[in-house]
């Protein structure tokens, strides 16, 4: 299994965990922490046995965000050296938003910054009643920089506009209604919650649902014809799909499925 600096990865398989592990700085991230998701982005892409990836935060809270020193030691940087810091920062949590596996945050404590993001990027949230989130970039001088996109996707644009405009801080239910999370459980429940949602993919083809995965994601901007044209594409992937095959013939036989993840 690899090793990580700022990230402790457990697999339960098909179930992997992925734990952001600086609870004494409420779990901020360095360029180094992005580097690293990167990393175990990667890694996880090239693990077929792995369907399920569960995100979290070590000790209290799920993330407060960004290490302000990321930027703070670079405000002398020039314009082009600053663009290309952002667009490496940029590309670490695209390169996790692009797993073709289901990935659930699971939400408590402080939701904040690029941690709300890192969250975003993640296919289903749960969160704690005591979760706290906001975007205070604004109120920092900065705009958000990770995919504001990502926000406004999931809020609206009024939602969007309050939520990073103003910087405002929103409690777990307020967070429920805006659609930013899919449950608010209690604290003792966020755990036993949070595995129940990932066994439910345990007895669906883990390609197909990650197929899917990218349909939704890469056709939201499409127009009909173009997303069509994309479901055509990724139907010729899946041809030779043992686990369609599986599918099929489990489903004629009236039997339950056994999926293997190829």
């Amino acid at each position: 299994m690899n090793q990580y600096n700022h990230w402790i990865l457990e697999e339960n398989l098909p179930i992997a965990t992925l734990t952001l592990n600086h609870p004494d700085t409420m779990n901020n991230m360095t360029m180094e922490t992005l580097f690293e998701l990167r990393d175990v982005s990667n890694y996880l892409g090239g693990r077929s046995d792995i369907w399920v990836v569960i995100v979290q935060g070590q000790g209290e809270h799920f993330s407060s965000g960004v290490d302000p020193s990321v930027f703070t030691e670079r405000l002398e940087s020039s314009t082009e050296d600053m663009r290309n810091l952002v667009h490496h920062q940029q590309r670490c949590l695209d390169a996790f938003a692009a797993l073709e596996k289901v990935t659930i945050a699971k939400l408590h404590g402080f939701c904040i910054g690029g941690g709300l993001l890192l969250a975003v990027s993640c296919d289903f949230r749960i969160a704690s009643k005591r979760t706290i989130f906001s975007l205070p970039e604004v109120r920092l001088g900065i705009p958000i920089l990770w995919g504001t996109n990502r926000i406004t996707r999931l809020v609206g644009t009024a939602g969007a506009k309050e939520m990073i405009m103003l910087g405002k801080r929103y409690r777990a239910h307020e967070a429920l209604k805006m659609g930013m999370v899919h449950q608010v459980v209690p604290e003792d429940e966020l755990e036993r919650r949070v595995k129940a949602l990932a066994e439910r993919f345990l007895n669906l083809p883990p390609r197909t649902v990650g197929i899917a995965k990218r349909l939704i994601d890469m056709g939201f901007n499409l127009s009909m014809e173009e997303s069509q044209a994309l479901e055509l594409e990724t139907l010729e992937e899946l041809l030779d799909s043992p686990d369609l095959r599986e599918a099929v013939m489990s489903y004629t036989e009236k039997r339950a499925p056994v999926f293997t993840g190829e």
